[in-house]
């Protein structure tokens, strides 16, 4: 059916509309990757002040760190965080097969083994297509102020399950590189990296005098460590959250592209069919004229 005018019109005016909605959501992922970026910038201040403890802590008390890097490597629990929104590319695809990949090879881990928590309903739509149980789907934060209360939750939900007997936590997130690039990232929550704890302990100190502290010493390593799984958890939200918007300005710049194309074919077409109404116009003008003069 040959388009209309008036059809053509209604199609360059739905498409400008679209046109406009992409830009916004352009606009507003530019706006949420600097907000994200600027959370991560901020944390490696607190991360840094949290590492500075636990090396005063080691110092002191070598042997109690050392000892809660030790844990079974089996049940774990799995976090893994996706979107919840669409039109961010590959993003939930890439870090579900990623995580599935690393619990195979490298956790080791079958699925009476494990215990899945997805961050993002698309990402747990895809575990759930791959025959994945998940036994638990949260909302991402909407926003770099909600990340905090996530995290707050997030270790409410990990302390549970380590009253079920799960010692082992490891997250499966993507890190923001740059522009639109981004990398699916494993990282051990728990328990404490030994290597890590030996690379703190074996650090410098920046002065003359190590703190001192008051109290007991169990108490004081708990309340680092739980700053240090805040930190932790923090950043896997904000790199991932910083990701998801990144994927989609690539995905939003593609669309106005496309989009700036097809609105340049319809107003081509729109005027030209335009043209031919008008001459088909003045032609029955003349031809009535012509007609009357005879």
């Amino acid at each position: 059916m040959a388009d209309t005018l008036q059809s053509l019109g209604k199609r360059l005016e739905s498409t400008r509309d679209l046109h406009a909605v992409v830009k916004t959501m352009k606009a507003m992922a530019a706006v949420n990757i600097r907000q994200y970026e600027a959370a991560v910038e901020s944390l490696a201040d607190y991360t840094r002040t949290v590492e500075a403890g636990l090396m005063a802590f080691l110092r002191h008390y070598p042997k109690l760190a050392l000892q809660a890097s030790e844990a079974p490597a089996l049940p774990l629990a799995a976090v893994v965080f996706g979107s919840d929104q669409g039109m961010c590319g590959q993003l939930n695809d890439t870090i579900v097969q990623h995580a599935l990949k690393e619990l195979e090879e490298t956790c080791k881990a079958c699925p009476k083994d494990r215990v899945i928590l997805a961050f993002g309903e698309r990402a747990a739509n895809r575990l759930v297509e791959q025959g994945v149980i998940v036994a638990q789907i949260r909302r991402m934060p909407d926003s770099a102020a909600g990340i905090a209360l996530s995290v707050q939750d997030l270790l409410v939900e990990i302390g549970k399950r380590g009253e079920q007997g799960i010692r082992r936590v490891v997250l499966f997130y993507t890190v923001h590189e740059s522009a639109a690039i981004h990398s699916p990232e494993t990282r051990v929550l728990l328990p404490l990296d030994r290597i890590w704890l030996d690379r703190l302990s074996a650090r410098s100190w920046p002065t003359n005098q190590i703190p001192g502290f008051r109290g007991s010493a169990g108490g004081l390593f708990s309340s680092l460590t739980s700053q240090y799984l805040f930190s932790s958890l923090y950043q896997a939200f904000a790199e991932s959250l910083a990701s998801e918007n990144a994927s989609r300005l690539s995905s939003m710049q593609n669309a106005e592209q496309n989009i700036e194309k097809q609105i340049a074919e319809l107003e081509s077409r729109f005027h030209q069919k335009r043209q031919m109404a008008i001459t088909e116009e003045l032609l029955d003008i003349a031809s009535g004229f012509e007609a009357l003069r005879k």
